[in-house]
């Protein structure tokens, strides 16, 4: 890229490896100079929070409205229903009205730990697409807006492309997924005068729809730019792992899990992760990113803690820090710790060892948990755990009691007061 931006922002995400393309960035960089813009990315409600494959985008909301952006996080009330095929090889499974609602409320808890929502010229605004889908007349829509969209540029899109290669099924209620989206774009333009969408670049083929609908019906000048589609340095897919997404939810992952997590990235993707997902300055990422040898655990360290302090809060991150000390340097348990409570009911006359890995959240399977104990892999109060038919009952659960899967993954199980 060869043109160099003027807007802080531009200049700010490039320079921290948020951008993968831009529909015009020049005529954007321009229009982000002239005064507060307001940009969108959407969001469907799929689940009852966002996890770490979402928080690049959330983060460039972030800069976006600390230089001078106004953010609006588009909720999916009404898209969320159809479900978006982009990249999938299967239809989303439908959810109900209520499932959604519950859905939108436990993503707008995240997105209120990074954004401010207040009353100003650059305050982001929380929108739910229901509010102009809902009521759509199917005739009125095809005949205003349908008659906007080739069929055959639809097909070309690589997101419909490649599941029609692999001769898989789209449904006609997926393929109409992205006429809505384009559609957002549109209705976000006329109330509020929506000026770029942001997006993932999966989104590239939906964001350009939305731009040529909204030129076509308003011919107004409006613009798309998309983020690289993260993977970790050894390529796994950023915010999965072996334990499933990694939630930014403290309900559904603990502080101190979510800390872990970012304590072990790999040295490689260190420096990259804190221009990212910090606002730590550009030329500090770069030192921390730089060091060698024992020394990039202390720059891991920082990243956890400059992670999970924004999204949790910094007493938070101080927990987590401490708690892995005492896990990992003293054999201790720390004070967040994750904890599986039982009631001895659910004890009973004992409870075995197995059931106790999975249901920790240590293993996935008592087949994993199994293989664990086989291979070494698992410890009980720090010591070799080597019994995989070993029953506890509510007498050896009367003080708590640590599991461990590996050098990293730890858990606390006790009887319920």
């Amino acid at each position: 890229m060869t043109y160099t931006p003027k807007s802080d922002f531009l200049a700010t995400v490039q320079a921290r490896g948020f951008i993968a393309d831009c529909t015009d960035y020049q005529g954007l960089d321009e229009a982000m100079v002239k005064g507060v813009l307001p940009g969108y990315i959407g969001y469907d409600a799929t689940a009852a929070s966002l996890h770490v494959g979402h928080l690049m985008n959330v983060m460039l909301l972030r800069w976006f409205q600390k230089l001078g952006g106004k953010p609006i996080t588009l909720m999916g009330g009404g898209t969320t229903k159809v479900g978006d095929p982009s990249f999938r090889s299967d239809e989303r499974p439908l959810l109900n009205a209520a499932q959604i609602d519950a859905n939108i409320d436990g993503m707008g808890r995240v997105f209120a730990r990074y954004l401010d929502y207040g009353d100003s010229d650059t305050g982001a605004l929380m929108l739910n697409n229901a509010e102009w889908l809902d009521g759509l007349n199917y005739l009125d829509f095809l005949r205003d807006i349908g008659r906007h969209f080739s069929v055959n540029r639809m097909l070309s899109f690589e997101s419909v492309k490649s599941r029609l290669d692999r001769e898989q099924s789209l449904s006609f209620l997926e393929f109409n997924y992205m006429i809505l989206q384009a559609y957002d774009f549109l209705e976000l333009n006329r109330r509020y005068g929506c000026l770029v969408q942001m997006g993932g670049s999966d989104q590239w083929g939906n964001i350009v729809n939305g731009i040529d609908l909204t030129r076509r019906v308003v011919d107004k000048e409006i613009y798309g730019l998309t983020t690289p589609l993260l993977t970790t340095s050894d390529g796994r897919k950023m915010g999965k792992s072996a334990n499933g997404a990694t939630w930014l939810n403290d309900q559904m992952l603990s502080p101190y899990e979510f800390w872990q997590f970012w304590r072990n990235t790999t040295d490689a993707d260190v420096g990259r992760f804190l221009k990212l997902y910090t606002e730590l300055p550009l030329d500090e990422c770069n030192r921390l990113g730089a060091l060698g040898g024992s020394e990039i655990n202390a720059a891991k360290i920082i990243l956890a803690n400059e992670v999970t302090a924004l999204l949790h809060g910094s007493d938070a991150a101080q927990t987590a820090e401490a708690t892995a000390r005492e896990v990992f340097e003293k054999g201790g348990v720390g004070d967040d710790l994750p904890t599986l409570d039982l009631t001895t009911e659910e004890v009973g006359g004992g409870i075995s060892i197995v059931q106790l890995m999975v249901r920790a959240g240590l293993a996935t399977s008592g087949k994993e948990a199994k293989r664990l104990i086989a291979d070494n892999g698992a410890r009980l109060d720090d010591a070799p755990l080597t019994d995989a038919s070993l029953v506890l009952d509510a007498t050896a659960l009367a003080s708590p009691v640590k599991l461990s899967a590996g050098r990293k993954r730890h858990a606390l199980v006790r009887l319920a007061t």
